[in-house]
């Protein structure tokens, strides 16, 4: 059992007595519970501490190592940008933005709590996170450019563990479209556990973008913790597809009236991929909406699962709350796993939940052979077809584009 890492305090710069003792009380408690397993029902799916002791013989975390920041840029659309190497922030670039709007750090925690104590892999990063960003906007400032994060991993990570957290807080009438964009030319296993934590002011829209923008051996685990206030809006568009593990576990408190979460994602998994999109949407005051689309493509050998979970209060009456997980199965090796929830204390809601999964249609695949496409072709533009809709409603024509690009490439091949 890989359980047992080392807490090097002396790579860690700025730690005081009290915070090295919650990170070393943090890690006493993951080293007693260790990886999640399928005991736990958050994992019921998926046992990651027999995955980690698959790939990985040992295991040592992050503590910075030498850094490089010569990435290549995206040249679509003209954009802000972070960049993170190895999880730490590197550079920022804000050249189309009134800067004196925008306040950009390292994440530095000053004190570092034990939160979601039955989280084994939170505890793990409380005991060892390292860099990260702490991103605010200023009340009443909309971003005019897309700010895109390269989330960059050298080829140095071997048998590593990257901690990271960040913060983003927009402040009331803030507007932002953000991609966090992750790329890595490791030839070698590591694991990324990232903490994510998210305000969205009153009156604020928070319209967010996870891309893979290449095949990567590395093991994910993302957890969002999100609250919106009152009129708040928080868009999410995932498209993760090309590694070896991916989960993004996301807690969101829909906590101001007229706020509106949305999150969807397309997903195109190949040979071995593991993919798993997990959500609470805590509705806790009344006049929320909420929307879920869930769409997964899968071929040989690979997995998919999806937990999604809709918690109306007592008081968040006239709720409009939606959900809908569907999958393609290519292959009869692959696999698509799915637990719609709905628990609901007010009695003036609207909430629905489905899910469905199934095999590509013959008379569909047929039609275009017809029409002289080869069979395989055939699939590629199907499958397409049933992953574009994911991306219809990006409002911004850019940013679409690029989705649609790096959606290409994640079917027809990196």
């Amino acid at each position: 059992m890989i359980t047992n890492l080392e807490l090097n305090i002396d790579n860690l710069k700025h730690i005081s007595l009290e915070e090295k003792k919650v990170r070393e009380e943090n890690l006493k408690i993951f080293n007693t519970k260790g990886f999640p397993t399928k005991r736990l029902e958050e994992w019921k799916f998926t046992d990651f501490n027999k995955i980690i002791e698959d790939n990985f013989s040992e295991l040592k975390s992050n503590q910075v190592l030498d850094l490089d920041n010569n990435i290549e840029f995206i040249k679509d659309f003209d954009h802000n940008f972070i960049i993170l190497i190895n999880g730490i922030l590197k550079s920022s670039g804000f050249e189309h933005e009134d800067k004196k709007q925008i306040n950009l750090r390292s994440y530095n925690e000053a004190e570092i709590k034990k939160t979601h104590a039955h989280n084994s892999l939170i505890n793990l990063n409380n005991a060892l996170h390292e860099g990260g960003y702490a991103l605010e906007v200023a009340s009443n400032y909309k971003f005019k450019k897309p700010l895109i994060i390269y989330n960059h991993f050298l080829d140095n990570l071997k048998d590593r563990i990257i901690n990271n957290k960040n913060l983003i807080t927009l402040n009331k009438n803030a507007e932002l479209n953000l991609i966090e964009f992750n790329t890595d030319v490791s030839k070698y296993n590591f694991i990324f556990n990232n903490h994510t934590h998210i305000e969205i002011g009153l009156n604020s829209i928070l319209k967010n973008f996870t891309v893979q923008g290449c095949k990567s051996k590395g093991f994910y685990y993302k957890f969002v913790k999100c609250k919106l206030d009152k009129n708040s809006h928080y868009n999410d568009c995932i498209l993760t597809s090309g590694l070896n593990f991916n989960k993004i576990d996301q807690d969101i408190d829909i906590n101001g009236q007229e706020a509106n979460c949305t999150i969807q994602s397309a997903l195109f998994l190949d040979k071995d991929n593991h993919q798993e999109i997990k959500t609470q949407l805590n509705h806790l005051k009344p006049n929320c909406k909420s929307y879920q689309k869930i769409k997964t493509v899968l071929k040989k050998n690979s997995k998919s699962v999806y937990q999604g979970k809709i918690f109306v209060k007592n008081i968040a009456q006239k709720t409009d709350a939606y959900q809908l997980s569907k999958a393609l199965l290519l292959d009869n090796s692959s696999e698509f796993n799915a637990k719609p929830e709905l628990e609901i204390y007010a009695d003036d809601v609207k909430c629905s939940h489905g899910s469905t999964s199934g095999s590509m249609n013959e008379d569909s695949i047929y039609y275009l052979m017809t029409r002289g496409i080869s069979r395989e072709s055939a699939i590629e533009l199907l499958t397409k077809a049933f992953l574009f809709e994911i991306l219809e409603k990006i409002s911004n024509m850019e940013i679409k584009k690029f989705m649609e690009k790096k959606l290409d490439s994640q079917i027809y091949g990196y």
